[in-house]
C-alpha cells in the first residue's frame, strides 16, 4: 500500500539555510513582504528573491500560485519555490499550499521555511495529501520521495497541531488505494483480507460468508454476486472509542469489486472504470482506519457489501423477484441497478444488529449524478435535516464537494411493481432520485440517514487539488470531521 512521505519539524535557524539541499520553500504575501528566512535567502542568492518578487510574473501569480527559481547561486538548494499566499492563511489555503509544493514535481527534499507562518501544520497536511502516486502494478518503481520539512519558529507547537492528520492522510491513502486497485487483484476475498488486517489497529473485524448471508435472508445482495465465481462477503468494523454500551454511528459502504452490469451488459467503452464501483466501501474503510489511528472518542461501526457482478449461467436475469432481508420482495428490472441491491440488506443489517444513533451509506450509485453535479459534488439525500445539516457543513469545513437532493413520494412511485413489493429501478428520470428512494425503504424511520451518491467524485481523469488524476479518497476527510465534530465526547 502506498507510504505517507517522511514530514519533520525544527526550529528556525536561517544560519543553516546556506546549507539546505534540494528545494526550499518561502511564502511571501501579495504585497511581496519578505520575511527573516526570506531576506536571509535573498541575501544569499544575491537578490534573486527581491528580483522575482518584483517581477510581473509574480504580480500575475494566483493565491497560492508558486514561482520557481532554479540552480539559485551561491547556494546548494536545486530550487527556491516562491509560494504566493497570506503569512496568515485559512486552514485551506494553508493546506492547497502545501499541495502546490508536490504538484511541482520531483522527488527531493521540500523544506518550507516557514518561521511564524500561521496554520503551517495545515501546510504539512495538504503536502501530504498530495504526494499520492499509485504504482503497486508498475514493475519499474520510481525512488521514493526524499520528505517534506519544515523550518518553524515553535517546533513542538507545530507538531501537536499537525497531530491526527497523518492519521487522516493515512485514511485517504487506503481509500485511494483500494479504489485504484485493479479488479484482478482487489478481489471480494482479497479486500476482505484488506480489511481484516486492520485488526492491528484496534479495530473489531468480522467477515460474513455466503452461508452467513444466506442465513440471514439476503437474497437482494447474493443475487448480485450469484454469477461471479467471486464469493460474496459483508465485512462488520467496530471502533469503541466511546463509552462503552453507547449506540454507535454507521457507516455503510457499496463493494461492487467489478460491474460488468451482468445480463443487462454494460457498452464496452469505459467499462474498465468498473474497478472503482468499490468507491462506497473503499471510503468506509479508509473512515475507518483514520478513526482508529487516532484514536477517536467514538463509537463507530463500518460495514461493507463486498460482491462483483458477472454475467453467467447463474447469473441473476431481469425479471427475476428475490426477497431482501427485510422481508420485502424486489422485481430485478435492470441487472446493472446492482449496488442499491447490496446496499438494501446491509442498510437493514446495521440497524437490526447495531440500532445506530446515525447511519449513512455511500456508493457509486448511478450514472444520473453525474449528469446532475459533474465531478464537483456528491449527491445527498436524507430523511434528516439535523444529520444532513451537520454533515453538509463538516463537508464545506474540508472543501469536499457535497449537494442535497430532493425526496418525495412522487419520486418513490415509480418503483411501484406490478408482481413483487418493488422494482429495482424507476425509470430514466430523476434517476439517482429513485435509487435514494429504493434505499430509504429499507431505512428505519426513526433512524437519521444519509445517502452519498458518490459515483461522480469517487474517481476522476483529471487532477485535483488534493489528488492526481484517479482516486480521490472523497468522503473521508469529510466524515472524520463530521464524527470528531458530533459524536466524540471531550
Amino acid at each position: 500500500m502506498t507510504a505517507l512521505i517522511p514530514v519533520d519539524f525544527f526550529a528556525t535557524d536561517i544560519d543553516a539555510i546556506k546549507d539546505l539541499e534540494g528545494r526550499l520553500a518561502i511564502f511571501v504575501p501579495p504585497a511581496g513582504t519578505l520575511d527573516t528566512t526570506a531576506k536571509r535567502l535573498n541575501r544569499l542568492t544575491r537578490g534573486s528573491v527581491a528580483r522575482a518578487v518584483s517581477s510581473d510574473a509574480f504580480e500575475a501569480l494566483e493565491d497560492g500560485g508558486t514561482l520557481v527559481l532554479s540552480f539559485p547561486v551561491n547556494i546548494p538548494a536545486e530550487a527556491v519555490i516562491i509560494v504566493k499566499t497570506a503569512r496568515r492563511p485559512s486552514a485551506n489555503e494553508a493546506r492547497k499550499a502545501g499541495a502546490a509544493l508536490i504538484k511541482l514535481g520531483g522527488k527531493s527534499k521540500i523544506t518550507a521555511l516557514c518561521g511564524n507562518l500561521r496554520r503551517a501544520h495545515e501546510l504539512a497536511y495538504g503536502a501530504l495529501l498530495r504526494a499520492y502516486e499509485y504504482t503497486d502494478q508498475k514493475t519499474a518503481q520510481d525512488t521514493a520521495h526524499e520528505g517534506f520539512g519544515l523550518m518553524v519558529n515553535a517546533p513542538d507547537d507545530v507538531k501537536a497541531a499537525f497531530e491526527g492528520l497523518d492519521a487522516l492522510a493515512e485514511g485517504v491513502f487506503f481509500t485511494r488505494d483500494l479504489v485504484n486497485m485493479p479488479a484482478n487483484v482487489l478481489t471480494t476475498t482479497e479486500f476482505a483480507k484488506q480489511l481484516t488486517d486492520l485488526k492491528k489497529l484496534g479495530l473489531k473485524v468480522e467477515v460474513l460468508e455466503e452461508k452467513d448471508l444466506e442465513k440471514l435472508g439476503m437474497g437482494s445482495l447474493l443475487c448480485v454476486g450469484q454469477g461471479s465465481d467471486s464469493p460474496s462477503k459483508v465485512i462488520v468494523m467496530e471502533w469503541e472509542g466511546g463509552e462503552k454500551g453507547d449506540k454507535p454511528f454507521a457507516f455503510v459502504g457499496k463493494g461492487v469489486v467489478f460491474d460488468t452490469g451482468g445480463i443487462s451488459l454494460k457498452p464496452a467503452g469505459g467499462m474498465e472504470d468498473m474497478t472503482m464501483d468499490m468507491g462506497g466501501a473503499g471510503v468506509v474503510a479508509g473512515v475507518m482506519k483514520s478513526l482508529a489511528m487516532r484514536k477517536a472518542k467514538a463509537n463507530v461501526v463500518g460495514l461493507v457489501g463486498l460482491v462483483e457482478n458477472m454475467p453467467s449461467g447463474n447469473a441473476v436475469r431481469p425479471g427475476d423477484v428475490v426477497t431482501s432481508m427485510k422481508g420485502d420482495t424486489i422485481e430485478v428490472i435492470n441487472t446493472d441497478a446492482e449496488g442499491r441491491l447490496v446496499l438494501a440488506d446491509v442498510l437493514w443489517y446495521a440497524q437490526e444488529r447495531f440500532e445506530p444513533l446515525g447511519m449513512i451509506n455511500l456508493a457509486t450509485l448511478t450514472g444520473a449524478i453525474i449528469i446532475g453535479l459533474g465531478h464537483e459534488n456528491a449527491g445527498v439525500f436524507s430523511n434528516n435535516d439535523a444529520l444532513s445539516n451537520a454533515f453538509l457543513k463538516a463537508a464545506n469545513t474540508e472543501e469536499e464537494g457535497a449537494w442535497r437532493m430532493p425526496m418525495g413520494k412522487a419520486y418513490d412511485d415509480q418503483l411501484k411493481s406490478r408482481i413483487a413489493d418493488m422494482k429495482n429501478v424507476g425509470g430514466r428520470p430523476a434517476g439517482s432520485i429513485t435509487a435514494a428512494q429504493f434505499l430509504q425503504r429499507f431505512v428505519k424511520p426513526e433512524t437519521p440517514w444519509i445517502h452519498l451518491d458518490i459515483a461522480g467524485v469517487a474517481s476522476v481523469k483529471a487532477d485535483t487539488d488534493f489528488a492526481p488524476k484517479g482516486a480521490t479518497g472523497w468522503g473521508v476527510r469529510a466524515l472524520n470531521r463530521l464524527i470528531m465534530d458530533n459524536f466524540e465526547g471531550e
